[in-house]
């Protein structure tokens, strides 16, 4: 059945209009008054539906019944990512929303090709996030990860630490096995450098703000992989 996500208040019986991104799906979909379709709007659980009225750029539809479904990971793993060029941050946020992440931090390292600011990365946040949307359309999650606005890495790590095991990847001798380094934490900071890692400055400044170095193992990931194979090996 089609999810859709509807970032408004859903209630059983209320008839709504879909917002402008469903409805266009809807229409790609070729849907019909009465065709059944799913809703979630991100605060927890999923709706069924039924469309209702098909207009020339509107639909409306029929909120039923709620069902308390949730496909959480068992853990929240929140990343911190160096962010890699071209598509591939794309193609990370998609994957990352499928596994499981709990949210995304895109930070600008001394090795970063991709450089933001302004109103470019605030267009470069909707873009990401919307893809994040996309992901749990697809892949069956009621709550959708944000995708925070880029930052340069010096700045994240100046911020308050948010509770949970805070874990560095690197290729340091000593590093311990991620799963290891996390232990039984319920929630995980993963934080991983762009193309070419983080600078040596880079990883010092993280492991005085409480990061441990843990390891994927001896090969070198490119920063996309990197996130998935974290997210695998915590969250799955």
């Amino acid at each position: 059945m089609p999810r859709f996500h509807c970032p408004l208040p859903l209630a059983t019986g209320a008839r709504i209009a879909l917002p402008p991104t469903a409805a266009r799906h809807v229409q790609v979909l070729r849907l019909q008054p009465g065709d059944a379709v799913t809703l979630f709007n991100g605060e927890g659980g999923e709706w069924s539906a039924s469309v209702t009225r098909m207009g020339r750029s509107d639909v409306e539809v029929e909120v039923g019944a709620h069902a308390a479904i949730e496909r959480e990971a068992a853990r929240a793993v929140h990343l911190v990512v160096g962010m890699p060029a071209n598509e591939r941050m794309d193609w990370l946020v998609e994957k990352a929303t499928e596994l499981g992440a709990a949210s995304i931090q895109p930070v600008a390292a001394a090795r970063s090709v991709l450089k933001l600011a302004g109103e470019r990365a605030a267009k470069r946040q909707a873009h990401w996030q919307a893809i994040a949307v996309a992901a749990c359309e697809q892949c069956g999650r009621n709550r959708v990860p944000p995708v925070a606005a880029p930052l340069p890495l010096a700045d994240w790590l100046r911020r308050p630490a948010a509770e949970g095991a805070r874990l560095l990847l690197s290729l340091q001798g000593g590093a311990r096995p991620l799963q290891e380094a996390a232990g039984h934490a319920g929630a995980v900071w993963v934080l991983h450098g762009p193309e070419g890692g983080l600078s040596a400055q880079e990883e010092d400044a993280a492991l005085a703000q409480g990061f441990a170095p843990a390891s994927l193992g001896a090969r070198v990931l490119r920063a996309e992989t990197a996130s998935v194979a974290a997210l695998a090996v915590l969250g799955l």
